[in-house]
């Protein structure tokens, strides 16, 4: 059940990174503690995946920092 949600909600966030990112905030401010996380969370996935509007924006992806070459030079 929730391998499809997942699916379905991949074609609205193509990034799975974001989109884990995106559920798991959504999960955090939307869940109530009188409820199963297992229900919040399909519910949060449910929304993605209809396109339902939600109150703020996604987070920024920031692409990782360049990696300087590395010289190594033989032992004497």
């Amino acid at each position: 059940m929730r391998s499809q949600l997942v699916f379905d909600a991949g074609f609205k966030i193509q990034n799975r990174f974001l989109l884990a990112t995106t559920a798991m905030r959504a999960t955090k401010k939307l869940h109530i503690s009188s409820t199963r996380t297992e229900d919040t969370v399909n519910r949060v996935l449910t929304e993605v995946a209809n396109g339902t509007p939600v109150h703020g924006k996604l987070p920024e992806v920031i692409p990782p920092p360049a990696i300087d070459v590395l010289l190594i030079t033989p032992a004497a």
